[in-house]
């Protein structure tokens, strides 16, 4: 089962717009406005293939506190890489993407060749990581090795 979408927040649609429509070229498919008793909620969509999309919700007095951030690693104090989406990418789209991104000063984040696909990322609007990954050997399955590196103790991992 695939899933349907992945949901982060933002503090500014038109940045996000911008990012994931013009730069990535996820085209905006959707958006829902939702009134509430003092405030209000945006939900928008953008589509990243596959009947897939990512989505951000834009609100106001729902709730929040007043001092919430978008990002999803640094206020938790973990590395940048830790919490990210990764779409699928080919090598085609992702050089599209650089010369788009590069056109606006946009450097990628981290470009990783991780053995079995390659990877771009970028820091979006929210402070997102979002990866642009393609394939090359494709990722190694192996579920018995999978499952005994999982339930290995961390010093028999060396």
């Amino acid at each position: 089962m695939a899933f349907h979408h992945v949901a982060y927040s933002t503090k500014d649609l038109e940045a996000t717009r911008h990012f994931y429509e013009d730069l990535f070229g996820f085209p905006l498919v959707n958006t829902e406005f939702h009134d509430r008793e003092e405030g209000w909620i945006k939900h928008v969509f953008f589509d990243t293939g596959n009947g897939q999309c990512i989505a951000f919700f834009a609100f106001e007095n729902i709730g929040e506190k007043p001092d919430w951030t978008t990002d999803v690693n640094e206020s938790l104090g973990v590395p940048v890489f830790v919490n990210h989406a990764a779409f699928e990418a080919t090598e085609e789209m992702q050089e599209e993407v650089r010369s788009r991104m590069t056109s606006e000063g946009v450097e990628p984040t981290m470009e990783i060749d991780h053995g079995w696909c390659y990877s771009l990322y970028y820091l979006d609007p929210n402070q997102v990581l979002v990866e642009l990954c393609r394939d090359t050997t494709g990722m190694p399955v192996d579920e018995k090795e999978a499952a005994r590196l999982l339930a290995a103790p961390i010093g028999e991992l060396s």
